[in-house]
């Protein structure tokens, strides 16, 4: 089975990104993907709080939604929606939430980022959580490769959440990680990820400089379960594929057992 990685530098505008996303997926599919990841925030990157408010969507309902089911329907493609704005408990908040949909353009999966990022330096600023609501659920779901393991951005630093979900064959990753934090962090920690689960990570990122100023990472990037980087992109917009090996997965975890072997 084919992965995918779908790298975008999407803007302030839902229509615009979604035209990318839906050419991007086209390519993907095209190009033998059965499985596409879009990255963080695919349809809005630099918009208001109040614009980021306005794009909030119901579960289940509204054109972000909509689109994702089509594309997974159309393309006969399993989907991970990246990361889109949902309603959350607080209305004066929202939830950054990855939506997975199967070949029948049916939603499977919902995971709601749980740690929210906050970052200080210099002229740079973030603060999540002063328009997010956390998430309290760990996600997986299961696909034709197995159990699949969801987690957003931020979430690449807290090892723990990638153990709560038992034993998967696959992390997805959609991230908009800084050009700060990611020229760091970004790949040493996506490779750990990948080595002590002993599974295939997909990291699709947003990468390059978006219409705000902002400066993202790129770098999406296939990893494989030895914590080889099988393919990556550095910047721009782009698809990257690389084939999932359920036997090269198999041989790593019988020759180095080391799920087997955890004590805590």
């Amino acid at each position: 089975m084919k992965l995918a990685a779908l790298q975008m530098i999407s803007g302030p505008a839902v229509t615009p990104n979604l035209d990318t996303a839906a050419r991007l997926i086209s390519q993907a599919a095209a190009a033998g993907g059965q499985l596409a990841v879009l990255p963080e925030y695919f349809p809005l990157i630099g918009a208001s709080d109040a614009e980021r408010l306005a794009a909030r969507e119901a579960m289940d309902h509204g054109p972000i939604q909509e689109f994702l089911s089509t594309m997974a329907r159309q393309h006969g493609l399993w989907l991970v929606g990246g990361s889109l704005p949902l309603v959350s408990n607080n209305p004066a908040k929202m939830r950054n939430t990855c939506l997975v949909f199967n070949p029948q353009g049916e939603r499977v999966a919902r995971y709601d980022k749980m740690h929210l990022f906050g970052f200080h330096k210099g002229d740079e600023h973030y603060d999540e959580a002063a328009t997010i609501e956390a998430g309290d659920e760990v996600v997986t779901c299961d696909t034709p490769l197995g159990r699949m393991g969801l987690s957003i951005c931020y979430d690449l630093r807290f090892a723990e959440l990638y153990r709560h979900m038992g034993e998967v064959n696959l992390i997805v990753m959609p991230a908009a990680f800084t050009e700060t934090t990611g020229r760091a962090h970004w790949e040493i920690l996506l490779r750990a990820r990948a080595i002590e689960n002993q599974c295939y990570v997909v990291a699709a990122a947003q990468g390059g400089r978006h219409p705000n100023g902002r400066m993202t990472h790129g770098n999406s990037m296939i990893i494989d379960p030895w914590g080889e980087i099988l393919v990556r992109m550095d910047k721009g917009e782009g698809v990257i594929l690389a084939d999932f090996d359920p036997q090269h997965l198999a041989d790593i975890r019988t020759r180095l057992p080391a799920l087997q072997h955890r004590v805590l």
